[in-house]
């Protein structure tokens, strides 16, 4: 088991930032690959970044250039620092992880509670 508990969240005007954290305990060797997904109210889950094996990263289109995602392997942690922040953007957002490669699709074993974005124009 996984426990996954996202932070960082809150809300911003348009072209800010935040960062997101994400911590994990428990049995992390099943967190191999990670991931950040949003969810805005009445959207299907949406994968925003991922990261792999070897840092490897891959990037929705539409946060591409603007999201970075990173981990701390040594503290069990996960990143998502979002710039140039859009209306757009306004979510709940989900870590997930898994032993097994998902990339940006929702099919992660482990997630966490969310925390909430909201980007004012």
């Amino acid at each position: 088991q996984v426990q996954l508990v996202e932070s960082g969240g809150g809300s911003v005007q348009s072209g800010g930032s935040l960062r997101l954290s994400c911590a994990a305990s428990g049995n992390t060797y099943s967190a191999s690959y990670m991931a950040w997904f949003r969810q805005a109210p009445g959207k299907e889950r949406e994968g925003v970044a991922f990261i792999g094996t070897f840092e490897y990263t891959t990037y929705a289109n539409s946060v591409k250039g603007r999201f970075t995602i990173s981990r701390d392997n040594a503290k069990n942690q996960l990143y998502l620092q979002m710039n140039s922040l859009k209306p757009e953007d306004t979510a709940m957002y989900y870590c997930a992880a898994d032993r097994l490669n998902w990339g940006l699709l929702p099919r992660y074993t482990y997630w966490g509670q969310g925390t909430q974005v909201t980007v004012s124009s």
